[in-house]
């Protein structure tokens, strides 16, 4: 019997509706590229929602994969093993951190840490203090939780009853947040750089203001760097940047370099209310993901491979700069390190996924953050031949969609496929 084609169509056939995909099904991937089933490459400026931080296939984390699968796959939290210690201890030594928890999402690792926050506020003082304070337009997830904790609506619409004790102030606005926060409030959680939300980052008196106010009303601090984290803003962790050190810090995405992996990082006094049996995960600090994660990590926090992403945001800011002066689309360009966003101006809000079809029909790949923004979020190693290439890519894609009858340059109409 001959196999049926594994084709696009297949997903409608057989995958729950939620996700809606492209018609490009990719088959390989080598460094910052993208091959699919006919063998056309791709650029690759949406890094799987800023997840392939060191690009495809990148010959260190496919061997520290390769030598772990040939000795230990999973053993579960009743045992300890190798990698999930070395990688604990390692993040430990270059974060604040005295204490890491391993699961395998961005969601789960926020979980873990709204769980540990009311569960340190419970044992510290008692049941009324129980209130979280979260910012419009964040994101932190989509189990029920870290749902109704995300500062979107939208994302809980037909999912109530929600959770309780969850308050969403203005982003960047301190006094909204001081008349917010009161003794009742155990957590405060915030993207230093909103990602999902259109690529905003915080100021940093915004940021240094709560955790002031943290302190204050004695709250723990948690940042959520699942898509900051590991390298994107140019720094480790984006909280390095701003000099402000939270109580909690949950990471994912570019951790394991697409190897699913998430860690929430906190210190020791707050880490002992999780005792014995109180969280848990079946998969997480699996000795594959951690082997990886180890080898990635090394990578990442090299300052060399730091200041490159500085470098490259200067390139990839001039190159938007340029576009931007020819077609007059974006009404704002900002963000940090390799996370990036271009905030479309006012005829064209709304509109942000058509230039992720117009994109793709030119050879590359960008993402959105929400309906007004078109987010890039590519390798923190894209070699600068290949930033040039895509923006050539990405101005042929703008032309098309937003200017067609402004003629291209030669150059530009060889960079479209």
């Amino acid at each position: 019997m001959t196999p049926l084609p594994v084709t696009r169509a297949l997903f409608d056939d057989v995958m729950v509706p939620n996700y809606a995909p492209a018609d490009v099904v990719p088959v390989r991937g080598e460094g910052s590229r993208l091959w699919d089933q006919e063998g056309r490459d791709y650029i690759d400026f949406a890094g799987g929602i800023a997840v392939t931080v060191l690009g495809h296939a990148h010959p260190k984390l496919v061997a520290a994969l390769t030598e772990q699968a040939q000795k230990l796959w999973h053993v579960s939290n009743v045992l300890v093993n190798e990698p999930a210690l070395k990688l604990a201890r390692r993040l430990c030594e270059l974060t604040f951190a005295e204490r890491v928890f391993f699961a395998n999402s961005g969601a789960e690792a926020n979980e873990a840490a709204l769980k540990l926050a009311r569960k340190y506020a419970a044992d510290h003082a008692g049941p009324d203090k129980r209130e979280i304070i979260a910012f419009n337009q964040s994101f932190h997830g989509r189990t029920l939780f870290t749902v109704t904790v995300g500062g979107q609506p939208k994302y809980t619409e037909g999912f109530g009853p929600l959770p309780p004790g969850i308050a969403h102030v203005p982003f960047n606005d301190l006094n909204a947040f001081a008349a917010a926060i009161s003794e009742r409030t155990c957590a405060v959680i915030v993207e230093p750089v909103q990602g999902e939300g259109g690529v905003t980052g915080a100021t940093p008196e915004f940021l240094q203001g709560v955790r002031e106010l943290c302190d204050r009303h004695r709250a723990l601090l948690i940042f959520d760097e699942v898509q900051c984290g590991n390298g994107r803003t140019g720094h480790l962790y984006a909280y390095m940047g701003y000099g402000v050190t939270p109580d909690i810090l949950t990471t994912a995405k570019g951790l394991g370099g697409g190897f699913p992996i998430s860690a929430m990082l906190t210190t020791a006094t707050i880490a002992a209310s999780l005792a014995a049996g109180s969280h848990g995960t079946t998969y997480g600090g699996n000795p594959l993901a951690c082997a990886v994660a180890g080898a990635a990590l090394e990578l990442l926090a090299d300052p060399g491979l730091l200041a490159g992403v500085r470098r490259k945001h200067d390139l990839f800011m001039d190159g938007l700069r340029q576009i931007n002066g020819r077609f007059g689309i974006f009404r704002d360009l900002r963000g940090q390190g390799l996370l990036l966003g271009c905030e479309l101006i006012e005829p064209w809000r709304g509109r942000s996924r058509e230039f992720i079809k117009a994109a793709l029909d030119q050879g590359l790949l960008v993402l959105v953050a929400g309906p007004d923004v078109i987010r890039l979020a590519p390798s923190l190693i894209v070699p600068d031949e290949l930033i040039q290439e895509g923006l050539r890519r990405f101005e042929r894609a703008i032309a098309n969609l937003a200017a067609p009858s402004v003629p291209v340059d030669e150059e530009l109409a060889h960079a479209a496929r």
